[in-house]
């Protein structure tokens, strides 16, 4: 067993332990899934869990720390069986930790069983050809698309039109994605070897985005993102034809002609509330688990697809929290820098490192460890 293994069986076995102590109906099973159930590991990689609960009281068991001898944040977090059967209905191509997980522990027989069936449902619906509702759930993605378009065309603000084209590409390839009655297995490192995978795109689907997100200019960036969602619409309509179905771009586009606000000014405060510790509490940690990590890792490995949606959704989540209460403004997406990943893995931690002085405004401290086995010590008893 290495390292790596050794740290997240003592993971697993402090959950259990925890459960049997705190909530001994409420825990189901406990899966893996995510890079140490695909194998794509590296020193950085933390432990993907589907922990499975039955009733409110597991939600105690969920936990987000910092474990410092690695520099490695952990997202230990519960799903539930609600959760797992809305996945179950395929609406979205996300779905591999109920599809894929590796069940390393179950309470009982029946709790497999009834995961089981959730799965079957799912394969069910993947070994029959394209249907028109099928057709429609993946169409429904492609407008969307079309919505983020107009917002990266028509905004004078680079930071929402970055913000634009980051969502447009996510609902493209998860248009793409469901129009091939496939999901996603093998996480955002590599989206492109899955989508290059599917017969139902455009040609050279993955340099398209990539000429998008690798782009020097503005200019050049709104010209190739309206060049992808061309060819990435043609597709769409041929599909549609062979099942008798007609869509208008027209209409997407009128429908999905919001008016745009473009807001560079400060949040108003008098809309947000005072910050509390509860409202950030385990935000930063969150974050360090997240994204940190794979920012380097996507500077090391020249993966610009992994640091700009990574990025974006960091910054979707501080947009989320800045929304609701009154914390500095923050623009990571200001540091994206196509040509440096390093630089942009940088400019990413100032952004990480200045969220932290919300902690301290609010005497918040971080939740850290010094190894996995001081986590464990505290994570059983508190």
């Amino acid at each position: 067993m290495t390292r790596l293994e050794e740290r997240n069986q003592k993971i697993i076995d402090a959950i259990v332990k925890k459960a049997k102590r705190v909530c001994p109906e409420s825990l189901a099973l406990i899966g893996i899934y995510g890079s140490f159930l695909t194998g794509d590991i590296y020193s950085k990689s933390d432990l993907d869990l589907l922990i499975l609960i039955n009733d409110d009281s597991g939600w105690q068991l969920g936990c987000t720390f910092i474990q410092e001898d690695e520099m490695v944040g952990h997202d230990l977090y519960c799903t539930t069986w609600d959760n797992l059967k809305d996945d179950a209905q395929y609406n979205h191509p996300n779905i591999s930790k109920l599809m894929d997980s590796k069940i390393v522990y179950c309470a009982d027989k029946k709790y497999l069983e009834k995961l089981e069936k959730l799965r079957n449902t799912v394969k069910d619906k993947l070994a029959v050809p394209l249907t028109t509702q099928d057709y429609d759930k993946s169409l429904n993605y492609l407008e969307e698309a079309y919505r983020y378009i107009n917002i990266a065309k028509h905004s004078a603000n680079k930071t929402k039109m970055l913000e634009g084209i980051g969502a447009a590409i996510y609902y493209l390839e998860n248009a793409v994605a469901m129009l091939n009655k496939r999901y996603f297995r093998l996480g955002v490192k590599r989206a492109y070897d899955e989508l290059n995978g599917m017969e139902k795109k455009p040609d050279m689907f993955c340099e398209l985005i990539e000429k998008v997100i690798s782009a020097p200019t503005v200019a050049e960036a709104k010209e190739n993102l309206m060049y992808l969602i061309k060819e990435t619409t043609e597709i769409f309509v041929k599909e549609g034809l062979s099942l008798g179905k007609t869509i208008c771009v027209q209409d997407i586009l009128e429908e999905k002609n919001e008016t745009i606000f473009e807001d560079n000014e400060s949040q108003n405060d008098s809309n947000r509330k005072a910050v509390t510790a509860h409202a950030l509490e385990k935000t930063y940690e969150e974050m360090f688990s997240n994204w940190r990590n794979k920012m380097y890792f996507a500077a090391e490995t020249e993966n610009r697809h992994l640091a700009f949606m990574s990025l974006l959704s960091f910054n979707a989540m501080l947009s989320e929290i800045s929304s609701e209460w009154r914390i500095g403004d923050y623009n990571p997406l200001s540091g994206y820098n196509p040509a440096d990943l390093y630089a942009t893995a940088q400019a990413f931690d100032s952004t990480l490192k200045e969220y932290l002085e919300e902690y301290k405004k609010i005497g918040l401290e971080i939740n850290r460890y010094a190894n996995i086995d001081d986590f464990v010590c505290d994570y059983l008893y508190s």
